[in-house]
């Protein structure tokens, strides 16, 4: 990415943490960067463009970042510790507009992190990918309604301590499932 793309990007997540996302406007954006508005319309259509373009920047770069293998916790704790860092953006992204996008790249995220661990954690066992494929939708939709629960409450909680007590919790009873499926 070119440094004034990413000026651009960094300035609307700035901007974010500051404002409402209704409230963010292109000018806004240009007088952050020090830029002008055809140079904000040369690498972006509009705002809904740009928010796109950031929300997935952030996402491959949490998971470049931050999924290791080895259990659920060395993924989601930073995936979720990512999130708290930009809280009051998702935060402003979530009572947006834009909301469904922010879902859509939660949901993306959320797949990824657990179809690498899961795929990890079945490497030599012999499971069904219809069984594979349950486990991962029930993980990936558990973490995802917890980052949406954590948004409806204000974002009012450890969302770091939540999931690892919720890793910790569910580590084995997620390890004798996957155990009992490639028994079946």
């Amino acid at each position: 990415m070119n440094r004034t793309k990413k000026a651009i990007c960094d300035a609307f997540w700035l901007l974010l943490e500051e404002n409402s996302y209704n409230k963010i406007t292109v000018q806004s954006i240009v007088d952050y960067c020090q830029v002008n508005r055809k140079t904000f319309y040369y690498h972006f259509q509009d705002i809904p463009t740009l928010t796109e373009y950031s929300i997935q920047g952030w996402e491959d770069q949490v998971i470049q970042n931050n999924c290791r293998l080895g259990s659920p916790i060395n993924c989601i704790i930073p995936a979720a510790q990512e999130f708290t860092k930009r809280k009051a953006a998702f935060q402003h992204l979530y009572r947006s507009s834009h909301r469904e996008g922010f879902i859509h790249h939660l949901n993306k995220l959320s797949l990824h992190i657990v179809e690498t661990y899961i795929d990890n954690a079945t490497k030599g066992l012999d499971v069904s990918s219809e069984d594979r494929s349950v486990c991962v939708r029930y993980y990936k939709c558990t973490f995802v309604g917890i980052v949406l629960d954590w948004l409806d409450a204000g974002a009012n909680y450890d969302l770091c301590d939540f999931c690892e007590k919720i890793c910790i919790s569910f580590e084995s009873a997620g390890k004798r499932a996957l155990l009992k499926q490639a028994q079946n």
